[in-house]
């Protein structure tokens, strides 16, 4: 396990920061991320999640067991929400909604932890859309983290047309336009398939609260915003964001992992990683395509079939870590085509398992990233110049698919405007011409043009300083 950096402990003042993420994989990791940055400078952290939640999240180094402790809240118990099912990993998309009913029974346990435990600051996501005034009788100074870039939480627009108030009603199609309310030039918006995906986000479902509420009513009622960026990458949006919203603007950085942690919640299966070490050690460098989705996110069976049959014509190798199934409650099955991986087997890899992101994407042969555009998985790639081939699914991924492409930063799979279809042969085509080609030679450069903005430690280190003392200041002139 490789040592933290030395880091100097100089602040006089020692913050207690609480931290209560979206019980979803892909939110508490960066919100671990920004924790584990925070403690190195000698502050204390209570994480707080579910106990399975807990359990599944990487371990930390020992230099930082003093400074971050993990609080246990058990979910309550709500009809439909299979049992044991703690995290959207844990569930189909469209149970998701009775995890959501879950979480906001959680109010009262979370009232009586701040009561007892009286952080100085609390970070909430945008799902807790009632912590805001909870954290404000008690007196504790409250920040929206979002784990979501500028662009996309700029998107998303002013807190009252989040909210739904009076005329301010956005319709599923208005996502597909470029808002009024950002004074620049952007593609950044939803494809149509991509709202109809998630559009219960928007109209509502059994939750009762729409996730555009949540995030309006999360981001009225903290005090400053906090959020997953940095002003090399996207400052016209960072402006927008202070605009709509006239509160204090903080990015923390882009939150790269740290080398010696995997980002897998069932920690290091060393057996299973040699089997796989071993396969791509075989592989030319920078040849193999990795694939893969991130937590959330299921193809269908007609999306599988087509990027199955995408890979094989592609003639390039491939590492596809493949999730065929949601949570035990899943019950619709998606299969490969009738004999591919017999014809693959010297070619490529179906992991249907556990397998190490990080370490994979590390390892040299790999060269490029079909991936569904979670930022997370982008900064991965980004850090370590893997070219990028987008495939959206869920959730903010278009978003995030548009700013990268604005950006010439990564290649996006050709498809149906309105349902979202693709082709076998477009997949085999976007990965060629992003892998090999010289046409997509632009995206592979630029990657590693953006490589040290998204991976510089020493940057990352300023952003957490710069982030503590605009606490430490915005507390000092409340008191």
């Amino acid at each position: 396990m490789a040592a933290l950096p030395p880091t100097a402990i100089t602040r006089d003042t020692k913050l207690h920061i609480a931290m209560f993420p979206w019980l979803a994989f892909g939110h508490m990791i960066p919100y671990l991320e920004l924790a584990k940055l925070i403690a190195q400078k000698g502050h204390k952290i209570s994480f707080i999640s579910t106990p399975r939640n807990i359990d599944r999240l990487p371990k930390l180094h020992p230099n930082l067991k003093p400074f971050i402790t993990f609080v246990k809240l058990p979910l309550p118990h709500v009809q439909n929400l299979p049992e044991n099912a703690e995290a959207t990993i844990d569930l189909p998309y469209d149970m998701v909604q009775y995890l959501k009913i879950a979480y906001d029974l959680m109010q009262d346990s979370m009232a009586k932890f701040l009561e007892n435990s009286t952080p100085d600051w609390l970070f909430y996501d945008f799902a807790p859309y009632w912590l805001g005034p909870i954290a404000a009788k008690l007196n504790i100074h409250t920040a929206f983290f979002s784990i979501m870039t500028a662009a996309c939480l700029g998107f998303l627009g002013p807190t009252s047309l989040l909210k739904g108030e009076g005329d301010d009603q956005r319709k599923p199609e208005e996502y597909t336009l470029a808002p009024d309310w950002v004074p620049f030039p952007t593609t950044v918006k939803f494809r149509l398939y991509e709202v109809m995906r998630i559009v219960d986000s928007i109209t509502g479902n059994e939750s009762d609260v729409t996730d555009m509420y949540r995030f309006g009513a999360g981001i009225e009622g903290c005090d400053v915003l906090a959020l997953r960026s940095c002003s090399e990458f996207e400052p016209e949006w960072l402006r927008v964001l202070e605009l709509l919203h006239g509160k204090p603007v903080i990015p923390v950085g882009q939150l790269p992992p740290a080398p010696y942690d995997d980002g897998d919640g069932d920690g290091d299966k060393e057996g299973a990683w040699t089997g796989m070490e071993e396969w791509l050690g075989k592989q030319a460098k920078g040849s193999v395509i990795y694939v893969a989705f991130g937590s959330e996110a299921k193809p269908t069976q007609d999306e599988l079939t087509e990027i199955a049959l995408g890979l094989e014509l592609s003639g390039l190798p491939f590492f596809w870590v493949l999730r065929t199934k949601r949570g035990t409650s899943d019950t619709e099955l998606i299969e490969l085509p009738d004999g591919f991986e017999k014809r693959m087997e010297q070619r490529g890899v179906v992991c249907t398992s556990w397998a190490p992101q990080l370490k994979i994407l590390s390892h040299d042969s790999v060269g490029g990233f079909l991936t569904h555009s979670g930022w997370s998985s982008v900064v991965e790639a980004v850090v370590l110049e893997r070219a990028l081939i987008l495939l959206t699914f869920l959730a903010d991924q278009g978003l995030n698919a548009r700013l990268l492409e604005e950006k010439k930063m990564a290649y996006p799979i050709p498809r149906d405007e309105r349902d979202g279809s693709f082709t076998r042969d477009s997949v085999a085509e976007s990965l060629r011409l992003v892998m090999v080609e010289e046409e997509g030679k632009i995206y592979r450069d630029m990657v590693k043009e953006m490589s040290g903005l998204f991976g510089d430690k020493t940057r990352q280190d300023r952003y957490v300083d710069n982030l503590l003392s605009r606490l430490d200041n915005y507390g000092s002139s409340c008191s």
